[in-house]
C-alpha cells in the first residue's frame, strides 16, 4: 500500500511540474507590455517627451534616439556618460514603473525605475530641447 501511495504522489507531483512551463523571454515581455500599457501616462504633458518616454518603455531605441540631436548629450547623477552607448545597453532592459510627477512643463519625469542589473528605485529623467525642438540633453539619476 505504501508503494502505491508513493507511486500517486510522485505522478501527481509530475504532472504539476509537467504542466507548468518555466518563464520564457516572450511571456516576460508580454508581463512588462501589460505593465507599461497600464501605467498612468497623462501627467506626461509635453508631446514629444511622451513619444520619446513611450519608445523608452517599448524597448524601441530606434524611435527612442529619434527624438535627440545627433550629438545629444547624457547625465547620470551629474557625470556625463556615453549616450548613445547608454540607449543601446540600457533601452529594453530598463523602464518606470510608473510615474509619480512630471515638472518643469512635462520635461521632468519622477518614479520608480526597474533595471536588469540594478533592480528598482526611484528615478528621474529630464529633457532639455535645442531651439528647433529636438532633445539636445537627457539628465538622468536616482531620485530621494
Amino acid at each position: 500500500m505504501r508503494n502505491i501511495m508513493t507511486a500517486i504522489a510522485i505522478c501527481a507531483t509530475g504532472f504539476t511540474a509537467c504542466g507548468q512551463q518555466p518563464p520564457s523571454s516572450a511571456n516576460k515581455t508580454i508581463k512588462t507590455q501589460q505593465k507599461n500599457n497600464n501605467m498612468d501616462t497623462t501627467k506626461l504633458t509635453d508631446s514629444i517627451v511622451k513619444k520619446a518616454f513611450d519608445a523608452w518603455q517599448k524597448g524601441d531605441s530606434q524611435a527612442f534616439l529619434s527624438f535627440f540631436t545627433a550629438d545629444a548629450k547624457l547625465y547620470d547623477d551629474g557625470s556625463p556618460r556615453d549616450f548613445q552607448k547608454f540607449v543601446k545597453e540600457a533601452c529594453g532592459h530598463e523602464r518606470f514603473t510608473s510615474i509619480d510627477k512630471v515638472e518643469n512643463n512635462g520635461k521632468d519625469i519622477y518614479g520608480n525605475f526597474h533595471t536588469d542589473s540594478w533592480g528598482d528605485f526611484r528615478t528621474y529623467f529630464k529633457f532639455h530641447f535645442n531651439t528647433e525642438g529636438k532633445i539636445s540633453r537627457l539628465d538622468i539619476g536616482q531620485a530621494d
